[in-house]
């Protein structure tokens, strides 16, 4: 069991919490901000029954039984900022999560600085800020990287780890066990603005609302399509091994068409689409694209993904059984 600690018992603290306890670890959340006795006993009552109610939503769900709540809610506590040296003492790994607020941030991290032992892990849960920058506001940068986790946390799998420069191998190595152990899928990117996911999904939502605003289709149609082809083809395979699986030269031509078509610029392939077009590594019809199909089984690997689908569309319930006898033509005539 690790010991861990959260900075700050909003949003975020209490949906990390909910996973560090539903995976066998203690989890202190400590309270960002000075209040008054009686100002913590209502945010720490607040915050018990936010994570109680959302595993009690969960278990009602199915996720696990509802017997065990019990047990899970045991192992989270609320603590005042006033012992922050306590809450503090002992942890392994400390979560920050406190609003994304420059001076928010370097009050949180004076607490580390001050209070943590001097083999714990800081990660800031920053969906804005970048690990280079932060860096600068802790004497321990080499135990220091950001930890992007999705909302909801508890049930989004993947973190975006992003180290700083001076963040330790070790200590991706260690965060990353750490997130891998609680079931959790993460993932390394460089500092950069949108990390990964919020990069990809705000160019996607913009474009949505861009097909709403010209009169494209309605903003039941666009959600329809992006539930039922974008959502259930890419919860398969990822983007770029949907472009191996299609062919690199698909990609290339559509995105030329395209930035004819509109005018802008914003279609038109990036440069490594180009390059691999012009070098033939177009994906799977030529052994290479994105990643290397040189010893890929290709006709398993296929019937792999093609089953991954299937299951996709059952779980949609959108899958019908054969139709064995023809319809009915309602309008012919039997005479």
């Amino acid at each position: 069991m690790t010991t861990t600690v959260c900075i700050g018992a909003g949003r975020m603290g209490r949906g990390i919490a909910q996973a560090m306890a539903h995976a066998g670890h203690d989890i202190r959340l400590l309270d960002a901000k000075p209040r008054d006795d009686a100002g913590f006993d209502q945010m720490r009552a607040s915050a018990l029954d936010e994570i109680r109610g959302a595993l009690d939503m969960l278990a009602g769900l199915g996720a696990f039984d509802a017997a065990v709540v019990p047990a899970l809610m045991d192992r989270v506590s609320v603590w005042p900022l006033s012992r922050a040296a306590e809450a503090l003492a002992g942890a392994e790994i400390v979560f920050e999560a406190v609003p994304e607020v420059r001076d928010a941030k370097t009050e949180a991290f004076a607490l580390f600085d001050a209070h943590a032992g001097p083999d714990a892990i800081l990660a800031s849960t920053t969906s804005t800020m970048l690990s280079t920058d932060l860096a600068a506001l802790t004497r321990h940068a080499e135990r220091f990287l950001n930890a992007h986790w999705l909302n909801p946390a508890f049930l989004m799998p993947l973190v975006e780890i992003s180290p700083a420069d001076e963040t330790s191998p070790e200590t991706i190595a260690r965060l990353r066990a750490f997130l891998d152990g609680i079931g959790k899928v993460p993932v390394v990117c460089k500092a950069s603005p949108g990390y990964i996911v919020p990069r990809i999904q705000a160019l996607a939502m913009n474009e949505a609302a861009r097909l709403v605003e010209e009169g494209v289709a309605s903003a039941e149609d666009v959600d329809k399509a992006v539930k039922y082809g974008f959502g259930l083809r890419f919860g398969v395979l990822g983007l770029l091994e949907f472009i191996d699986w299609g062919g690199g030269d698909i990609l290339y031509y559509a995105s030329e068409y395209m930035a004819r078509a509109t005018g802008e610029d914003r279609f038109a392939a990036p440069r490594v689409v180009q390059d691999n077009m012009h070098a033939g590594r177009i994906g799977l019809r030529t052994g290479s694209g994105f990643f290397d199909y040189a010893d890929t089984d290709v006709p398993a690997y296929q019937k792999t993904r093609l089953g991954d689908f299937l299951m996709a569309v059952q779980a949609a319930n959108l899958l019908r059984d054969p139709v064995l006898d023809a319809p009915t033509d309602a309008t012919q005539d039997d005479t």
